[in-house]
């Protein structure tokens, strides 16, 4: 490598305390690879609001760690979402993630039905010229290289991207995806629209092959054939085989010039570590400050 890559990680909100001690364990694991920023989730229907913000503030205890919250449009009236930022603000945070949001219950739902908080906003862009009018916050968007699973097309999702960096989006994560073709298609595309701004491909380490099908089909993220017989009847070998399929998907974005991964932990240390590790051994990342991963 090409010692310019920049890795980040997403966690989750401690919804206990053993979930807490989790949490933290797997961020001393991970910080080793110097992480560029870590973004925590803000739940469905805004469910985790109290505990994304309580986390966000044990990290400013940690000033080694740049903490990104998530900020949606799910669950609150407009002052108050326009409050938690400034509390962000003043607490020293001053980048963001903001997306719409998902409804609560969505993984009992079919459709992806939202339905606008009395008082709310409708449309993660709303969001955005708010934000930017009440502070000079850092906005980070989602992309999505399959498509927004309520939008009509890619091209739809492409101007709406559009539409949030002409409010003030610098950055764009995007939804985890298994295919790199498609990936670069759509890379392709926006680039023809000129839009400009850094995409940074999300990476999801496969914990279990089994769920996975159900995931990817909520988020609209295609599995290719060959990773499907890869797993077929190999289960004892799942770990070896998702730390083997990560590390070749990063080794392919970062040879075709992405020097920016975000992986989407789920807390867990373990595979996005050895993931890492292979990274740094081939040396396409910079090398972790201890030997835990040796």
């Amino acid at each position: 490598m090409k010692k310019d890559l920049k890795i980040s990680f997403e966690f989750f909100p401690p919804k206990n305390l053993k979930m807490h001690r989790s949490l933290w364990n797997t961020l001393n694991k991970l910080k080793i690879f110097y992480p560029d920023f870590v973004s925590i989730t803000y739940g469905a229907g805004g469910s985790t609001r109290k505990r994304t913000h309580e986390t966000i503030k044990k990290f400013t205890y940690r000033p080694s760690i740049k903490p990104i919250p998530h900020l949606t449009c799910i669950g609150d009236t407009r002052n108050s979402i326009k409050k938690l930022a400034i509390n962000y603000w003043e607490m020293g945070i001053k980048s963001i993630v903001v997306i719409r949001g998902d409804p609560e219950n969505i993984k009992l739902s079919k459709k992806r039905k939202f339905v606008t908080f009395p008082n709310g906003y409708n449309y993660s862009s709303e969001l955005i010229k708010d934000l930017k009018k009440i502070r000079d916050f850092e906005i980070i968007v989602a992309a999505f290289p399959e498509k927004h699973p309520e939008s009509i097309n890619v091209d739809e999702d492409i101007d709406n991207l559009k539409r949030k960096i002409d409010l003030g989006a610098s950055k764009a994560i995007t939804q985890f995806f298994f295919d790199n073709k498609k990936f670069y298609e759509f890379i392709n595309l926006i680039e023809k629209k000129n839009i400009k701004i850094p995409i940074i491909p999300g990476i999801l380490p496969i914990i279990n092959f089994d769920k996975l099908n159900k995931l990817a089909e909520s988020c609209n993220a295609y599995i290719p054939k060959k990773i499907t017989n890869l797993y077929t009847g190999k289960k004892e070998f799942e770990f070896d085989l998702s730390v083997d399929v990560a590390t070749r998907q990063c080794i392919d974005l970062i040879n075709n010039g992405f020097k920016n991964l975000h992986f989407y932990t789920l807390n867990r240390a373990e595979l996005t570590g050895k993931i890492c590790s292979n990274l740094t051994k081939k040396g396409l990342a910079n090398k972790p400050y201890d030997a835990f991963w040796s």
